[in-house]
């Protein structure tokens, strides 16, 4: 009896060593991959972008740095009012993204760290598309074609063909411009070029006989001009993008950049800007433009 009893035993802890092993030999089912919702599959191909248009339709308007004393481009009427290509320009661009503009004139020197420096959105101003602004700024456009040009009084009768020609005599631009640019790259120094913060002043000089010629943008030139009291001479200065003027935007704002250039797009392709060039300017400053 002991005997059938210790051998059932061992058969049952046989068995039940057989069955364990079995089991342990059984691959374990896969757990099926959790299905990603539609949701999380959004999320991640999802283009964030980078507020900028938000902000400027949430404030309702874009703040736009410039230079109020320059003529054509921008300065102020006998009532004191902003007029000019610029601003005429602006206003459209306005009407076709649906956000108004709002003026902040600032001093030249020093704009462009204004504007990275968030006191304004953009830089509306005849600003020249140079390599070294560009480095640190973003342009919507180009809108317009602009050299650099010599000045002189009318009664000048020295030959001057380029500034070379100016040399080891004192000269005038804006600090912080384009002009400065050129100057500076031809040999000028602080000891024969004379810096003014706005062109009023440098021309006021240029009556006085401190300085003999000034250097200023083509497109502004017309504006003296026909003041009767100076005249070009010389073959334009400079070539090229750095001779295209835009709008600076801040590098991260890329989202108003394609707004700006969207609006800057259709109107050369309508006309409305070689219309507006030519009633400010006297001529069509897109010309050339691709």
């Amino acid at each position: 009896m002991k005997k059938r009893f210790l051998l059932a035993i061992v058969l049952l802890l046989a068995l039940v060593l057989v069955v364990s092993g079995c089991a342990k030999k059984e691959e374990p089912k896969a757990e099926a991959p959790k299905e990603e919702s539609k949701q999380e599959v959004k999320q991640e191909v999802k283009q964030e972008g980078d507020g900028s248009w938000e902000r400027v339709t949430k404030a309702g308007k874009i703040v736009a740095g410039l230079d109020d004393a320059y003529p054509p481009m921008g300065f102020r009427n006998d009532k004191g009012e902003l007029t000019g290509f610029d601003i005429e320009m602006a206003a459209e661009i306005s009407k076709r993204i649906g956000v108004e503009i709002e003026w902040m004139p600032t001093e030249w020197n020093g704009v462009v760290t204004s504007l990275i420096s968030k006191k304004f959105d953009v830089i509306i101003s005849g600003m020249n598309m140079l390599a070294a602004r560009r480095e640190v700024v973003n342009f919507a456009g180009p809108y317009g074609v602009a050299s650099q040009v010599m000045l002189v009084k009318t009664d000048n009768n020295e030959k001057i063909e380029t500034l070379e020609d100016l040399k080891g005599k004192v000269i005038g631009t804006q600090l912080g411009s384009t002009g400065e640019n050129e100057c500076r790259e031809a040999g000028f120094t602080e000891k024969d070029m004379k810096l003014y913060d706005k062109f009023p002043q440098a021309f006021a000089d240029l009556d006085n006989g401190r300085i003999v010629a000034v250097v200023i943008d083509g497109f502004a030139s017309p504006e003296w001009i026909k003041t009767g009291k100076y005249k070009k001479v010389g073959t334009d200065i400079g070539a090229g993008e750095e001779s295209t003027i835009g709008i600076a935007v801040r590098k991260e704002d890329k989202e108003l950049l394609d707004k700006i250039n969207q609006a800057i797009d259709s109107m050369k392709n309508d006309g409305t800007l070689k219309e507006i060039s030519n009633k400010w300017i006297g001529y069509d400053i897109t010309e050339g433009l691709d």
